[in-house]
């Protein structure tokens, strides 16, 4: 090979030139524009033929430099054609500007004729077996499709994939129909994909096996536009193919599996009142399954079905509006960004993910205390203390939380969680009371210390007279005639000193512990075989419960 100076006018062009389909002014410009401001980095590639130069590679390049004015270039000057013209040209065009896929799939088959494999081309041009593949595949392609394509009227590849599978006859008849009107550039392609579109359904979606598929006949296509790393078998039997998945949906139920009927939309329909869980299944939960009329899929819902609250069951229903029919013209609601639906898909994968790191991952007791404080100002969480209660637990969680994270100040956590417990935990009788919690609590933390002297009137006198005697009598004081007496009697003795009930401390008693685990016992039993029920309540009872005291808790919140 040798350099040459040469007139550009005077190099003739390849007959073989890979890229027919001609660049737009932009393109042209763009490149003389290029040219004009660095010169021609890389000479332009020709061969001699007789007298004549003809160019190899780099036509754009000899076009730019001509309509640049420039009367000399520099190009690289090969041996004779061996053979091999058409490969270089094919990847000096590859490499320089993505060709039209119909100029590279006629160079492709100009390759083939000329006895290159379909790998050695992949291999020289960089490009996978299967690309290659699909290129020829524009084989399929009607010829006068080919040419509107060729002018740079590209369908989406989907369309294309479409037009390719069928027929040659089907491909004529439908292009007659469609092709560009006169004055009419383009073609509408997605109405020819649609009017040679053939219902596929993927082997890749089929539940069911070899058995099925000789039962019901069923046979596979291979989809050679489909990755080529799938399994990319499809039918056009639609019927077999649905009758073979709900075979399979028959014979493949699980113990707490139903099939479900489809709805107007063709989706699964779950059954009147159930609820769909989007987060991890329970043993509770009931799985339906069914088939998918949009894609053939077997598709599965795992959803609840609510037991009925017997609270609700006696009460029936009620209100002024019971029986009656009202219209109420409610203002018009701009449609949220997320629906409902999804709203409940991301509240059941978030509690699943919470609930997983709090049992897994690795909580320090710092960290531990602040997120106790910041739970008890959640909104679910309804403690029974008195006045504005969610007011202020929610002001004690913002001292840790007031940045958007949980705060690393150890005193502040640790006076905060003091200030939420003590909010929270209430030893008053009464709809207030935390019951056996707040008992255990003191327990643990010593809290009897802090009881004050009782050996006062106010207090003494609401024993009765055996309490107030036996009090006594344990601390070396004889009974009187009179309560009155007694009671005068025992604070004269205890003075400058510190009298605690014993019922009053606040270990429980073995009585109020086997009591307390029989009421817990007899709850568990009640709410045995419902996973979803609520856990037992340390120290709650239903005694202590208001209904009217309830509504006015839920009011204050």
């Amino acid at each position: 090979m040798e350099l040459r100076h040469v007139d550009p006018r005077s190099l003739k062009p390849n007959p073989n030139n890979p890229r027919r389909t001609a660049p737009s002014e932009h393109a042209d410009r763009q490149m003389i524009a290029n040219i004009k401001a660095t010169g021609i980095t890389q000479p332009p590639v020709v061969r001699p033929d007789g007298d004549d130069l003809v160019i190899v590679a780099g036509h754009g390049r000899v076009r730019a430099a001509i309509g640049a004015g420039f009367t000399e270039i520099l190009v690289l000057v090969r041996g004779p054609d061996d053979g091999a013209d058409n490969l270089r040209a094919l990847s000096e065009n590859v490499v320089r500007m993505q060709m039209a896929p119909v100029d590279q799939w006629r160079t492709i088959e100009a390759l083939i004729s000329d006895h290159w494999t379909e790998e050695a081309i992949g291999g020289a041009l960089a490009l996978p077996v299967r690309t290659i593949k699909k290129l020829r595949l524009l084989a399929h392609i009607h010829p006068d499709m080919l040419d509107q394509i060729a002018k740079g009227d590209m369908p989406q590849e989907s369309h294309l994939r479409t037009i390719a599978a069928a027929g040659a006859d089907e491909q004529a008849s439908v292009w007659k129909k469609h092709k560009p009107k006169k004055g009419q550039e383009t073609v509408i392609w997605h109405e020819v994909a649609r009017a040679l579109t053939k219902r596929r359904l993927y082997a890749k979606i089929a539940k069911f096996g070899p058995d099925e598929e000789q039962a019901f006949g069923i046979v596979w296509e291979d989809d050679l536009f489909e990755q080529g790393d799938q399994d990319n078998r499809y039918t056009t039997q639609v019927e077999a193919f649905f009758a073979a998945q709900a075979a399979w949906i028959e014979a493949n139920l699980p113990k707490n599996g139903v099939i479900l009927q489809i709805d107007e939309y063709g989706q699964g329909k779950l059954p009147p009142k159930a609820e769909r869980n989007w987060g991890q299944p329970r043993k509770s939960d009931t799985i339906g399954r069914y088939v998918d009329t949009r894609d053939g899929s077997v598709k599965e819902i795992v959803f609840r079905v609510p037991k009925a609250d017997p609270k609700t069951a006696k009460k029936g229903k009620t209100g002024a509006g019971a029986g009656e029919s009202e219209t109420i013209s409610e203002p018009t609601r701009t449609r949220p960004e997320i629906t409902q639906k999804g709203l409940a898909i991301i509240g059941d994968f978030r509690t699943d993910a919470l609930a997983k790191a709090l049992a897994e991952n690795e909580i320090d007791d710092f960290t531990l205390l602040g997120l106790l404080v910041v739970a008890f100002g959640a909104d679910n969480v309804d403690v029974k203390a008195s006045g504005y209660s969610s007011g202020l637990r929610r002001g004690l969680a913002h001292r840790l939380a007031n940045e958007g994270r949980i705060t690393q100040d150890a005193a502040l956590v640790r006076k905060a969680a003091r200030d939420m417990l003590a909010h929270v935990l209430n030893c008053r009788p009464g709809y207030h009371s935390s019951g056996v919690a707040a008992r255990l609590v003191g327990d643990a933390i010593g809290a009897d210390a802090h009881l004050p002297n009782m050996a006062t009137d106010d207090f003494l006198s609401s024993l009765s007279k055996a309490a107030l005697e036996k009090a006594a009598a344990a601390h070396s004081v004889l009974p009187r005639p009179r309560a009155k007496e007694t009671r005068a009697a025992f604070i004269e003795h205890v003075s400058g000193a510190t009298f605690v009930l014993p019922a009053a401390r606040f270990a429980l008693s073995e009585e109020e512990i086997a009591s307390e685990f029989a009421r817990t016992t007899e709850r568990s039993e009640d709410d045995e075989g419902n996973v979803d029920g609520p856990a037992p309540e340390i120290g709650a009872s239903d005694e202590d419960s208001d209904p009217e005291e309830d509504h006015q808790a839920e009011e204050l919140d």
